[in-house]
C-alpha cells in the first residue's frame, strides 16, 4: 500500500539522503568520509544579543573515517539516516529510547549505540546538518505530560483525520495533551488576553480548580519542570502566531529560573533550534525573591549548589538585566527559596485572587 507523505515528510526524506548521498560521493572521489558540524561544546555557544537567544557559533568540527572511533560514529549515522528515511517512508514513528533499542537489531554490531545519550546526540547531529527537526524525521520524545487549559479552539490532525478540540470545553480537568509536534495544530479563535505557563502540576492544578483560566482569559500551559520542545513549541506559537502576551510562573530558585531562561531564551543544547522554539518576549511572574520579602512567604535555605548556581546566573547573559541583578542579589543575601505552593500559606485562593492578578497588573498584562 502506498503513503501519502506531506511536503515536510519529503523534505526530511530528501535531507537525510542528501547525507548519504554525501558520502558516497566522497568515496567515488577517493576520499575518507567525513561530515562537518558545529562544535558541539559550550565554548561555541554564543548569546545573540539581537535576536536574545542562544546559537552556535562559527567553530567547525569534522567527524571522518580516518580514526576507528571517526568511522563508528559515521557507521552509526548511515544505519540511523537508513532507519530514519524507512520509516518516512512507511509513514510510522518512533521514541528517542525506542531508536536505542533498535539499534540492537542492526546487523552490523559496531552500528548499535552503547546508551540513549548516544542515540539521543546523534539525532541531534542529524537535525544540525539536515537542517530538519527531529519531528519531521518522525522521532518523538518519551511522553513529556505537559497540557494546556484555556479560551482556545484549535484544529488537530490525527491518523482517524483533522478533529477540532476547545481546551475547556472538550477537555476534562486534565486540559489538552500538547502533541509531539504541535505544528500539526491549526489555531482557529481564542478569546485569550494572554499565556501564563506554570512549572509545577500543583500549580497548575490550583490555577484550574479556582477558574483562573475563565476569569482572567488566560491560556495556562503546563511546563512539566523543564520544558519539552514540544511545549516551548507551541507557547512561541501562541504568542507569535495570535499575538499573546506569554508569561512564566515558576517557583523561586535559580534551577526554575533557568525553566524561564529556556522558555525566553532558548538552551544550549538545543541552539540549533532557537529561532523555532525560543520566546525572547516571554516575562517572569515569579516567585521572586521579593515575593518571599514581601509575603514572608515558607522557605528552604539555599544550598551550596544554589548559590553556585545564582552566581552563574550573574554572568548568564540571558539574566543581563537590572531586574534578575537585583533579584538574584538579593535572594543570595536572604539566603532562601521558595516553591510555588507556598503562597497557600496565605490561603488556597491567594495566587488566583491576588498574588497573580497584582503582578499581571504590574507588568501591564491586565
Amino acid at each position: 500500500m502506498s503513503e501519502t507523505h506531506t511536503s515536510d515528510e519529503t523534505d526530511a526524506r530528501d535531507q537525510l539522503l542528501a547525507i548519504a548521498e554525501q558520502f558516497y560521493d566522497q568515496f567515488a572521489d577517493g576520499d575518507i568520509p567525513r561530515m562537518s558540524l558545529p562544535t558541539r561544546s559550550k565554548s561555541n555557544i554564543e548569546y545573540d544579543e539581537d535576536a536574545d537567544v542562544w546559537v552556535y557559533g562559527d567553530s567547525q568540527s569534522t567527524r571522518s573515517a580516518n580514526s576507528v572511533r571517526g568511522a563508528r560514529k559515521l557507521l552509526k549515522s548511515v544505519y540511523t539516516v537508513d532507519f530514519l528515511a524507512q520509516q518516512l517512508d512507511e509513514g510510522r514513528s518512533s521514541t528517542l529510547r525506542e531508536l536505542y533499542y533498535l539499534s540492537e537489531s542492526w546487523d552490523e554490531a559496531e552500528a548499535q549505540f552503547n546508551d540513549q545519550s548516544e542515540s539521543d546526540k546523534l539525532v541531534e547531529d542529524l537535525e544540525i546538518v539536515s537542517g530538519v527537526k527531529r519531528e519531521d524525521f518522525h522521532m518523538r520524545p518519551e511522553e513529556s505530560g505537559a497540557k494546556v487549559m484555556g479560551p482556545l479552539r484549535l484544529r488537530e490532525q490525527t491518523r482517524r483525520g483533522d478533529r477540532e478540540i476547545h481546551c475547556q470545553e472538550d477537555v476534562g480537568q486534565g486540559g489538552y495533551q500538547i502533541p509531539n509536534n504541535p505544528d500539526t495544530i491549526d489555531f482557529l479563535d481564542t478569546d485569550a488576553d494572554f499565556v501564563l505557563c506554570v512549572e509545577t502540576g500543583g500549580m497548575r492544578d490550583r490555577l484550574v480548580e479556582n477558574g483562573f483560566d475563565d476569569d482572567y482569559n488566560a491560556i495556562v500551559v503546563h511546563l512539566g519542570g523543564q520544558p519539552a520542545r514540544a511545549t516551548r513549541r507551541l507557547t512561541k506559537r501562541l504568542h507569535d502566531e495570535l499575538d499573546l502576551p506569554v508569561t512564566v510562573f515558576t517557583d523561586g530558585d535559580p534551577w526554575s529560573y533557568r525553566i524561564y531562561g529556556s522558555v525566553a531564551y532558548g538552551s544550549i543544547k538545543s541552539a540549533h533550534l532557537s529561532e523555532y522554539l525560543a520566546t525572547p518576549q516571554a516575562q517572569f511572574i515569579g516567585i521572586r525573591p521579593q515575593d518571599i520579602v514581601d509575603y514572608d512567604l515558607p522557605t528552604d535555605p539555599l544550598s551550596d549548589s544554589d548559590v553556585n548556581a545564582l552566581e552563574s546566573e550573574l554572568e548568564d547573559p540571558r539574566f543581563q538585566s537590572d531586574f534578575w541583578t537585583e533579584q538574584i542579589g538579593l535572594q543570595l543575601d536572604i539566603d532562601k527559596k521558595a516553591e510555588q505552593q507556598a503562597l497557600a500559606s496565605r490561603g488556597l485562593d491567594f495566587v488566583t485572587d491576588t498574588y497573580l492578578p497584582e503582578r499581571l497588573a504590574e507588568m501591564g498584562v491586565l
